[in-house]
């Protein structure tokens, strides 16, 4: 499921999540915690029993094999991908593509907005350029396993768009913060956290109305699918939530992969559920419903504000971090990069090195939070669809089931992979919950929902 992480990872790292995602070879329009999808991409993938009753997530021996490699080579890639992100940066240092770069956007204009306008997208492309062999690799694996349909042809013009967006909201980021570093170069790191919070909002709000069309379609969820719509409109009431069938949404997903994901996005009007039609086609109307009940405990739990907090500490914390290491790496090597000094465009592959080797070590921190996370929005999905439809933790368990199989999700994840990389707890254990969380039984009431 795809949960409000998107949001706070768009609110909370703002500028470096745009430019060090591209670093680090990931796409600024991917969002952060997609699903765990679907298995071979010239094969059909077997429909779920999706109505048969679950005691625990398993998989046939052969679909247990496939996830479990898939899941070895995620994180394999994972792994490699954050060495050759910080080796793609050190690469442009030494090679001095920046200072060149520099030069040739000072020739070009006088005025700052229009040299950044030239150096970031100059920079952002060649970054991309190099760790594009990892984007290739990543697609061509979820080809092989059936997760993606999508054609080459199709896919690499939505890396282009993805690429066209970073570059628009880089140069922008990028001009301010050299703003700032000019007219502060002790305090920088303060002030620029603090522009950077509401652009980050702002963000948030937007995607969902002019970065996400540009993915996929878009359609009124009533239409196509009324018994659905009053479905989630009852669910919707119980939590106390206003998202009309208005901002009730179908996406055309199909098309380009056989995962599964149901969604809540965007702030105040632009908040909105979305349903791929993925899930639709797999997934039966209760099961759809928790779905939308997880999601929806992401907007009443307040995980989007606890979740900007949270992020803003730590890149409060990356942004000084960043001052003080910045200062001393540029008088040791500074001279031989051909960087004047921090007020310098070229300086910036040098505080994005830095932040992309702070992104990997405190990784771990934001992986735990997220699965905290959504831990809770489970424990709400469970708790607001409960009296709406009777077990609702069996059918909780069998969607789980559902998402699992269908998206190959390992049963026996590493748990080093977990701890690394994993923003979702392990499906195994989000079935157990399900299964085992039953207050109701001894005369008790939820946590979240009375």
């Amino acid at each position: 499921m795809k949960s409000s992480r998107v949001a706070l990872a768009v609110a909370g790292f703002t500028l470096f999540a745009a430019i060090s995602a591209v670093a680090q070879g990931q796409s600024p329009s991917t969002t952060p915690g997609t699903p765990a999808q679907p298995a071979s991409a010239h094969a059909p993938v077997s429909t779920p029993q999706s109505n048969a009753k679950i005691t625990a997530y398993t998989l046939p021996p052969d679909l247990h094999q496939k996830a479990h490699h898939r899941s070895g080579i995620h994180f394999r890639l994972a792994l490699i991908g954050a060495v050759y992100g910080i080796l793609v940066l050190w690469l442009i240092l030494r090679w001095k593509l920046a200072p060149k770069y520099r030069d040739w956007s000072e020739r070009f204009s006088s005025k700052r907005f229009l040299q950044s306008a030239l150096f970031s997208p100059l920079l952002l492309a060649t970054i991309a350029i190099l760790t594009l062999p990892l984007d290739l690799y990543g697609e061509w694996v979820e080809k092989q396993y059936g997760i993606s349909v999508q054609g080459w042809g199709s896919w690499t013009w939505d890396w282009v768009k993805a690429q066209l967006i970073s570059f628009v909201i880089a140069t922008i980021l990028i001009w301010l913060l050299y703003i700032v570093i000019r007219r502060s170069a002790r305090r920088w790191w303060l002030y620029f956290w603090l522009i950077s919070l509401p652009i980050g909002v702002f963000l948030v709000f937007l995607q969902p109305l002019v970065i996400d069309p540009l993915f996929h379609k878009f359609e009124p969820l009533l239409p196509k699918n009324p018994a659905l719509t009053a479905s989630l409109e009852q669910m919707v009431q119980r939590a106390g939530q206003d998202i009309p069938p208005e901002r009730m949404f179908w996406m055309g997903a199909g098309e380009k992969t056989t995962g599964l994901n149901a969604y809540v996005t965007g702030i105040g009007a632009s908040k909105r559920i979305v349903m791929w039609d993925t899930t639709i086609a797999k997934m039966n109307n209760q099961q759809i419903v928790f779905v939308a009940g997880h999601e929806m405990g992401h907007c009443v739990l307040k995980h989007i504000p606890k979740g900007l907090a949270f992020w803003s500490i730590l890149l409060l914390i990356a942004f000084y971090l960043g001052c003080r290491c910045l200062g001393w790496l540029l008088a040791r090597w500074g001279s031989a990069w051909e960087i004047r000094g921090l007020y310098d465009w070229a300086s910036l592959p040098v505080l994005l090195l830095l932040f992309s080797g702070f992104s990997f070590a405190i990784n771990p921190v934001g992986a735990a939070f997220s699965r905290y996370l959504e831990h809770q929005a489970d424990h709400y999905g469970l708790e607001v669809t409960h009296g709406l439809r009777p077990d609702s933790g069996q059918i909780a368990a069998q969607a789980f089931q559902v998402l699992g199989e269908v998206g190959l999700s390992d049963p026996d994840p590493s748990p080093v992979n977990v701890f690394l990389f994993y923003d979702h707890p392990p499906i195994s254990d989000r079935v157990l919950f399900c299964l085992t969380y039953d207050p109701w039984a001894s005369g008790g009431q939820g946590e979240f929902v009375k």
